[in-house]
């Protein structure tokens, strides 16, 4: 079997010992109990996930969720391994002068002293995840250190797509009191925000149950150094627990901007509708009085310099005297 895209480490007694060696030594790896092993593989297709998964004895139902477009993010527990799936998330400007959500997304088979990650897209960077391993110095807790880092490093880029998104809510909010914008690209930017908001939910509320359930599955008997993460999985569900309610709060925002959008732009159509309507009453003075003396019988003036004055006049007064009240009122 060859996967091309791979990465790998092997670490021993939180010491890296072997890095990116081929999918083929892999089973003498995992031989090794006091080995911990992280395989990755960028983008494998059906067949070569189900030929790694007889070999490793994996659910099949798992290995066609790790490849299963849309997938929602879970962990579930199987006889001699947990899966788990989950997004990281990249806030980017869109074209528009918006912001629109990237997703990655990472699904891991995990062993009694290995994490087999598959990845979907080029979204996910690894490298923030290989740091944190190496940083933090939990590894020699065994694999469960490598689930803990990983959906830390997830969780931490779900809070900074959501700051980037707050960041963004704040100019909109901005914008919408900005005459110099078209109510067009604001519309736009509120419905863009609104759309990533919706996909950005999808991923961050379900980590709650997903960090719930890893703790949960951890196996005390195979893995007796897990417990010690215990603070650190406490942490961790915390941080997911901010991360869904902020992300709440944010939609409760948007749409509390999208509803001013709204009143604002009912609020400049009445505007218009009362100049529109102030001019008219403006205009029909001189016709009004163009019409009397439009007339073909004769009337006090009919014919003479003095009936031109008077129609002038009245003209002049009535236009002037509407526009002072139409002033007044805010109408003009």
């Amino acid at each position: 079997m060859g996967v091309n895209n791979c990465r790998s480490r092997v670490w021993q007694d939180g010491v890296e010992v072997a890095r990116d060696f081929p999918l083929a030594e892999l089973d003498g790896w995992l031989a090794k109990p006091e080995a911990l092993v992280w395989f990755d593989l960028g983008e494998p297709d059906l067949a070569e996930l189900r030929e790694l998964a007889s070999e490793l004895q994996l659910d099949p139902l798992a290995v066609e969720d790790a490849v299963e477009p849309m997938e929602r993010p879970k962990a579930t527990r199987h006889a001699n391994h947990t899966f788990l799936t989950c997004y990281s998330t990249t806030a980017v400007e869109s074209e528009q002068g918006g912001v629109e959500l990237m997703l990655g997304r990472i699904s891991a088979f995990v062993l009694t002293n290995a994490l087999i990650t598959v990845r979907s897209g080029e979204l996910v960077d690894l490298d923030p995840i290989l740091t944190r391993w190496r940083e933090d110095g939990l590894l020699v807790h065994g694999v469960a250190a490598l689930v803990h880092g990983m959906l830390d490093e997830v969780v931490d880029g779900h809070f900074n797509a959501i700051t980037t998104f707050d960041e963004e809510l704040d100019r909109l909010e901005d914008l919408l009191f900005d005459s110099s914008r078209k109510p067009a690209e604001v519309q736009q930017r509120v419905f863009g925000l609104r759309k990533a908001l919706v996909q950005l939910r999808r991923v961050v509320l379900p980590m709650r149950e997903v960090v719930t359930a890893v703790m949960r599955f951890r196996d005390g008997r195979t893995q007796p150094q897990a417990g010690e993460l215990d603070g650190y999985f406490n942490d961790l569900y915390d941080h997911a627990i901010r991360a869904a309610e902020w992300t709440e709060s944010l939609r409760d925002m948007i749409s509390g901007v999208f509803e001013a959008n709204l009143s604002l732009q009912d609020s400049r159509l009445n505007e218009i509708m009362k100049k529109l309507s102030a001019w008219a009453a403006i205009i029909a003075v001189p016709t009004a009085v163009t019409g009397w003396f439009g007339q073909n019988i004769p009337f006090p003036g009919f014919g003479e310099l003095g009936g031109v004055a008077q129609s002038s006049l009245l003209i002049l007064v009535g236009s002037v005297g509407l526009y002072i009240v139409f002033r007044r009122f805010g109408w003009l």
